[in-house]
């Protein structure tokens, strides 16, 4: 039995330029950080005496007896491609809801290719891990996903991650600092309850982004530097207001990003003394991020009653094995 830990992440700035119909042509960057918060899965090899021969638990429970026959199709399709034939049973328990904006469905595969290499005996660094995972999602399930939940998911930490023309990626770990300690007290996140599908939200616009939408993405990319610079020598409110800045310009991609709900739930948020914020992930649902000092936010919370806050602390980890025995 082989059981990972693999963290969720929150991007900042510079979504958008880690789809590879920019980096390769322009370069991209994004400054994000893992949290701890975990999706944990569970794999076995499963004894041959069950009527079935796969036990997939997720928000369904799913016994088939041919791999075919598996309705999640990450599970289906990476056990396709990793040429598993013995039985097996496969366990997940997320901390957050799916479909959320916290890099979930990377965070997923992720977890579960470190896991399934894991029962075959074969090792792999994080970073090999990141960009396997990268070509899954992106050549074998053909979805429309960027690449930096792969790589914050599989490395952690807060860092800036440099997507190069040539598919190379380079991390770059921000020290912590008392400028990212401040962030970290200064930051929530606020549930929505709205889910959605990322790759269905990135469609409306990644086919735009070097054309039409080109000078969003290149002002995009520029808050990523700007934030590294807040974080290394400025005031961190400055942080807070750089938020709000690329918020507007990620709005500007695609009228699927954002919602009358959640304008009005952001727009409230800086009336409760919230600086900036953005919703995480591709748009249209999921969870908040504001930039808002804990003394404003009851205020906030009080008017809205149905949203969540999720307390968060930044984390330094990324997938790894938290159990195995090989015994069968």
């Amino acid at each position: 039995m082989i059981i990972t830990k693999t963290p969720y992440r929150i991007s900042f700035f510079g979504g958008g330029s880690d789809y590879p119909d920019w980096y390769r042509r322009y370069e991209g960057a994004v400054l994000s950080t893992t949290i701890d918060k975990h999706i944990y899965l569970t794999c076995r090899y499963l004894p041959n005496f069950f009527q079935h021969k796969y036990r997939i638990v997720w928000s369904k429970i799913e016994n088939v007896k041919n791999i075919n026959n598996i309705e999640h199709a990450a599970v289906k399709n990476l056990l396709k491609h990793l040429k598993f034939t013995a039985g097996l049973e496969i366990h997940y328990d997320g901390d957050l809801p799916a479909r959320s904006g916290m890099g979930s469905s990377s965070c997923f595969t992720v977890g579960l290719t470190k896991a399934l290499l894991t029962l075959k005996k074969r090792s792999i660094t994080n970073y090999d891990l990141a960009k396997k995972t990268i070509n899954f999602e992106q050549k074998i399930m053909k979805e429309v996903v960027g690449s930096q939940d792969q790589v914050a998911a599989a490395i952690g930490g807060f860092n800036k991650i440099i997507f190069k023309k040539n598919n190379s990626i380079k991390v770059k770990r921000i020290s912590k600092n008392q400028n990212i300690s401040r962030l970290e007290d200064n930051l929530v996140l606020f549930y929505t309850g709205i889910a959605r599908t990322a790759h269905k939200i990135a469609s409306s616009y990644v086919n735009k982004l070097t054309n039409s939408k080109k000078e969003y993405i290149k002002n995009i990319v520029e808050h990523v530097k700007e934030g590294e610079n807040v974080i290394m020598s400025k005031n961190i409110d400055d942080f807070g207001k750089l938020l709000h800045s690329a918020w507007f310009l990620k709005k500007s991609l695609s009228k699927s990003i954002s919602n009358s709900k959640i304008d009005n739930l952001y727009a409230e948020a800086i009336k409760s003394g919230a600086l900036g914020g953005k919703l995480l992930g591709a748009g249209g649902g999921g969870f908040l991020l504001m930039y808002m000092k804990k003394s404003f936010r009851k205020k906030f919370l009080k008017k809205f009653p149905k949203v969540i806050e999720v307390p968060f602390k930044f984390s330094n980890e990324g997938s790894k094995v938290i159990f195995k025995n090989f015994n069968r």
